[in-house]
């Protein structure tokens, strides 16, 4: 009976295995939920959010009042006065007596700048599964952790990318038929306030109660690009160790063992071309051990790891 031939593998074709673990991964991850219930906490407070920031500016600023404007700026144009349709406010809570570090009081009044608006990074978080539907890389921006020097010309590329896809880069079309994420959410919510087109220039003073669920709703919503940073950070801690042991796999069937440990669906059909590359320098229950969580690295292993690496590269 003739023996089946084993699989090799190219570096083509451990990209596409590692796409299928890192799905797995991602699907599979507490993180992944803790990120899912972020965006639904955002959104319960959003909702009610809205109807706590109309009550207050309208407090403020009458409809009435807005009406009156609105016909002297039909009479008499901009002589008449200003009305904007913003969706971004500035909330102010009761003063307070601050002691400075010389012993001197001074009136403090704190301040809560809150929007309603789709910001890029919100955007990016918020949209991190449609992005990903769209073969498009949501992660691309937390990658680099802040470290703009980082930032290589397929970091802009794909940031042109999801800029057009969040509607950041690109509007609505002309005629208005079919509106960007971006532009959804500004028609989702807007208030005709007193004044011009700049936000810092209207502040609504508001009590403390109130004051503080401003500052709730700006912490869910911090909190979903906060969630979307640690779900990043805890698959990529796991795709780092799995593109190392993939890189130093030569066959097929050494992967399928990995994934069989690890509850991971992988079939051959994903895999279009055949080549050879290294010798096996990490056996699938090593590795499998290390991306369940309960094992950690040692320096010894971590050094063992690399000189084999740097082996395989030189024999390449």
């Amino acid at each position: 009976m003739e023996q089946k031939k084993r699989l090799t593998l190219n570096s083509e074709k451990r990209k596409a295995i590692a796409d299928v673990f890192q799905n797995h991964f991602e699907q599979t991850s507490p993180k992944y939920e803790l990120h899912k219930k972020s965006i639904a906490d955002y959104n319960t407070a959003r909702t009610k959010m809205k109807v706590l920031a109309d009550t207050v500016v309208r407090h403020h600023q009458p409809q009435e009042d807005v009406d009156t404007i609105r016909s002297m700026i039909k009479k008499y144009s901009s002589s008449g006065g200003e009305l904007y349709d913003d969706n971004c406010f500035y909330f102010t809570a009761p003063p307070r007596m601050e002691t400075d570090s010389d012993g001197s009081k001074r009136e403090v009044v704190d301040e809560e700048h809150v929007k309603f608006s789709l910001g890029k990074s919100l955007a990016r978080s918020y949209y991190r599964d449609e992005i990903k539907a769209k073969g498009l890389n949501p992660d691309f921006h937390v990658a680099i952790n802040n470290n703009y020097d980082k930032r290589s010309p397929s970091y802009y590329t794909m940031e042109s990318q999801v800029n057009k896809f969040t509607g950041h880069e690109t509007s609505s079309n002309d005629n208005k038929t079919e509106l960007s994420l971006r532009d959804e959410w500004a028609k989702d919510f807007k208030l005709t306030t007193i004044g011009s087109n700049y936000c810092h220039s209207r502040k609504f003073a508001v009590d403390q109660e109130t004051f503080e669920m401003f500052k709730m709703y700006n912490s869910l919503r911090e909190q979903v690009i906060m969630a979307h940073q640690q779900l990043y950070e805890h698959v990529n801690g796991k795709m780092d160790k799995l593109r190392l042991g993939l890189k130093s796999y030569r066959y097929f069937d050494q992967a399928k063992s990995l994934a069989d440990k690890l509850g991971v669906v992988l079939n051959e059909g994903i895999l279009n071309e055949s080549s050879s590359m290294a010798l096996s320098v990490y056996s699938p229950e090593n590795l499998a051990d290390l991306l369940t969580d309960k094992v950690e690295q040692t320096r010894e292993e971590k050094i063992a790891i690399a000189r084999a690496v740097m082996q395989q590269a030189t024999v390449n």
